[in-house]
Parts: structure tokens; C-alpha cells; sequence
């Protein structure tokens, strides 16, 4: 069993803090860039990846942010305002970056007159180890743990109970998730945008059941927000790979 002894801040500069969860988060974009860029080069695609950068990252943290005060954590960030533009220091939705960071995407594709799809695919890769790494960082934080269990790889987090490390289950997770989508790539007959609805329907699933084993930041008719946010997710990824079959 561990006891949770990690400072979340990684440096002091006088009264400004640097966050391992900022890092960690620049991090996973720098990777995007450079595997984009680099699948740019190798397929000959016509890309301004600078822009579409831009544009994904204002639309990833917007949205992130949206639905962690709207849907997490409501009553903190009604009651602490300010609160919310500190973004370094975690309390950033998945599903609302996913939802802000497509958006800003697709309308970016559209300006480049460039399939979303081609896009989507390219990213899906990167995109699921940025999440494997964001999910260390919660670890780092002592945020979105679970329930008490008395496995041997339990943690404390500073409450004096041991819980399930479902940050790093979540690492773990998308670890595996890249690793099968790398796979799949492989595959010449793959259709665009496949590989990314793959993405949606692996990831939704599992974390579907990972979030059993988490203390819910919010729950509506049994399920925590993140497992209906999750299954929306799922059933997305099936329609668009039913639909790309055809």
C-alpha cells in the first residue's frame, strides 16, 4: 500500500506556481503536434497543423472547462468564480475537451477544405496517450480516486483510507487503447475516421466500468455522470462505424 506524499506543483517561481498537471497537459499537445506533422510529411496531406492546433487547443480547454462547472463541480465554481479560469490546477472534463476540441477541429478542417475524418484518425493515437499521461497527472494531484479497497497496490490520498488508484486504471486504460489503435492501424483496408469511432467505443466502454470503482463527482439515476457521458461515447463510436461500413 502507498501513502500519497506527491507535491502537485513542480516549481516555484515567487507567487506563480508550475503545475506537473499544466506540464503534463502542454506535454500531450506537444506530442499531437509532432505525430500529426510527422503523418502530415508521410502521407502527403495538405494540413496547416499550425491553426488546427490553435484552434483544438482553445476549443479542448473551453470545453473541458464548461463541463467540469457545469456538470462536476458546480456548486465550488458558482461559489468560487475566479476559480474557474484556474485551469493549471486540474478539474478539466474529458468529454467536454473531446466535445470543444471536435468542434474547433471540424470547423478548422472545413476553413482547409480537408476531411475531418483523415484528421480525426491521425490524432486518435496521440489522443489516447495524452489521456494515458493527463491521467498520471490526476494521480499526482490526489484528485478523481476511489472507493476504499484493501488491494495491495491501494492508496492513501491524505484521508487516512486506503483507495482504489483509479487515475492510474485510467492510465492504464488508454495505454492499452493506443497500443490496440497502433495495431489496427496497420490495416490497409481501414476506412477513414474508423480508427478514431474505435477510439470512442474502447474508450467509453471501459471507463464505463472503470468509473463503478470510483467516488462520483456527480451522479443522476444511478450511474456517475462520467458512465453516461461515457455511454453516449459508445453508442456514438457504433453508429459512426456502422455507418462508415456502409
Amino acid at each position: 500500500m502507498f501513502i500519497h506524499s506527491i507535491d502537485p506543483v513542480a516549481l516555484h517561481l515567487g507567487p506563480l506556481e508550475i503545475r506537473w498537471y499544466g506540464i503534463i497537459f502542454a506535454l500531450g499537445f506537444l506530442l499531437a503536434y509532432w505525430y500529426v506533422q510527422r503523418q502530415v510529411k508521410k502521407k502527403n496531406i495538405v494540413f496547416d497543423a499550425d491553426s488546427f492546433f490553435i484552434y483544438i487547443i482553445i476549443g479542448a480547454v473551453i470545453g473541458a472547462r464548461l463541463f467540469e462547472v457545469l456538470f462536476y463541480s458546480p456548486s465550488y465554481y458558482f461559489s468560487n468564480p475566479l476559480q474557474v479560469f484556474a485551469v493549471w490546477k486540474g478539474g478539466l472534463s474529458f468529454h467536454g475537451g473531446l466535445l470543444g476540441g471536435f468542434l474547433a477541429g471540424f470547423w478548422s478542417c472545413k476553413k482547409q477544405n480537408l476531411s475531418w475524418k483523415i484528421v480525426a484518425d491521425l490524432l486518435a493515437i496521440p489522443l489516447a496517450l495524452g489521456l494515458a499521461f493527463g491521467r498520471i497527472a490526476n494521480f499526482i494531484n490526489g484528485e478523481l480516486y476511489g472507493y476504499p479497497t484493501t488491494l495491495p497496490w491501494a492508496v492513501d490520498f491524505g484521508d487516512s483510507i486506503f483507495r482504489h488508484p483509479t487515475q492510474l486504471y485510467e492510465s492504464l486504460k488508454n495505454f492499452l487503447i493506443a497500443g490496440a489503435l497502433f495495431v489496427i492501424k496497420q490495416r490497409k483496408s481501414l476506412q477513414s475516421g474508423m480508427l478514431f469511432m474505435l477510439f470512442f467505443v474502447m474508450y467509453g466502454f471501459i471507463r464505463f466500468f472503470i468509473e463503478f470503482l470510483k467516488v462520483p463527482e456527480t451522479s443522476f439515476a444511478g450511474l456517475a455522470t462520467g458512465q453516461w457521458f461515457s455511454l453516449i461515447m459508445v453508442v456514438i463510436g457504433i453508429i459512426g462505424i456502422r455507418r462508415l461500413k456502409k
